[in-house]
């Protein structure tokens, strides 16, 4: 198995934990990652569901002066609203029906460290000013009892929700929100980072193939591209659960593309069935639009593809992908010339990739 390009791999620039990619949509948010990191503000992360606002919010608390210290992480959505309150703030013995015990809240818990707060467009508006309490003061009491408890807490939020519309319908605080909203990072979908999903492929097969106890030792190029070429509305969690499905359904050391459309559905008889070669064009050209047309340097689509330079020239020449604007024949000359010091490129697919590497 080839090895997993992993921006977790660079510990010299960023001590990033478990997140998979070098799109320029994912450096873009790792770079106001490290910005925000060093200070204490609060954080506002954005983004679909499945997208990994969690690591985001890690990666946040690793980064900053804070590491080593707590990191503690409450899913709002998770609990009911007469539960809440008690999670955040903790209650004394007899404070309410069921409290047998005194019970630090999570506030309490992540003192001198970060607080991740998920879902938190879920917390009820009768709750939010006791965050927002919290937030602008560093201070609150337990349920059941009057004495003030200061903490030093940095805060990270996360959402799916559209706040700023929620705000507009009067379901969520206009002061909390503005006062989450210091900081706020957009997780793109993965939709929009494409180049990046073969590295997580790759992850998630050594990751689950491990807990499995099932060895994959080729993913089809067809498989690859149709992975590439799907919406992904679920974003990672999708392609995670996909690619541990894939690998309890395997045969052989081979991972089945489940994205495919069951052999008993009727097929679409009036279109074309995409080609093998209409998969890997279709990825190539996407990929170098993505890295503006350029062909090699760390940045560029032979790199994010995980093939050598000219071994995507001899793929663009041999399916005849022309940058847009340019003549053929003037891109054909500067094909030979990048082959001309090439070794034969192999037009067998490797067990590991969809491309051919020297």
């Amino acid at each position: 198995m080839q090895p997993i390009p992993s921006i977790e791999s660079d510990q010299d620039q960023r001590r990033f934990e478990q997140i998979i990619g070098n799109s320029s949509a994912l450096e873009s948010v790792l770079e106001q990652v490290q910005r925000v990191a060093p200070a204490s503000s609060t954080v506002l992360i954005l983004g679909e569901t499945g997208t990994g606002k969690e690591l985001i919010a890690r990666s946040i608390h690793n980064v900053s002066t804070r590491c080593g210290r707590p990191f503690v992480k409450l899913n709002c959505a998770a609990l009911p609203f007469d539960l809440l309150e008690s999670e955040l703030f903790g209650h004394e013995k007899g404070a309410f029906t069921g409290a047998i015990a005194q019970k630090m809240g999570r506030f309490e818990l992540a003192h001198t460290g970060t607080l991740f707060l998920d879902e938190i467009g879920d917390i009820p508006l009768a709750s939010q000013p006791k965050l927002l309490r919290v937030l602008q003061e560093q201070e609150f009491e337990r349920l059941g009892s009057g004495r003030t408890i200061r903490v030093d807490v940095r805060l990270v939020a996360a959402t799916h929700r559209d706040l700023a519309e929620m705000v507009k319908r009067n379901e969520f605080r206009s002061d909390l929100y503005y006062r989450l909203n210091v900081f706020p990072i957009t997780i793109p979908p993965l939709r929009e980072r494409r180049e990046d999903i073969v590295s997580l492929v790759w992850h998630f097969v050594d990751l689950f193939s491990r807990k499995i106890g099932k060895t994959i030792q080729c993913i089809p190029p067809e498989t690859l591209a149709a992975f590439q070429c799907h919406d992904w509305p679920g974003n990672i969690r999708e392609l995670q659960n996909v690619i541990e499905r894939a690998i309890i359904l395997s045969n052989n050391g081979t991972l089945p593309n489940i994205l495919a459309p069951r052999t008993n559905e009727t097929p679409n008889v009036s279109s074309a069935q995409p080609t093998l070669k209409d998969f890997e064009r279709d990825l190539i050209v996407q990929t170098l639009r993505s890295a503006d047309w350029v062909i090699g340097g760390a940045a560029g689509a032979a790199s994010k593809l995980g093939v050598k330079r000219t071994t995507l020239m001899a793929k663009m020449k041999k399916l005849g992908i022309v940058r847009p604007g340019r003549r053929s024949s003037k891109t054909s000359e500067t094909t030979d010339q990048y082959l001309a010091e090439a070794r034969p490129v192999s037009s067998a697919y490797p067990a590991g990739g969809w491309l051919p590497t020297e």
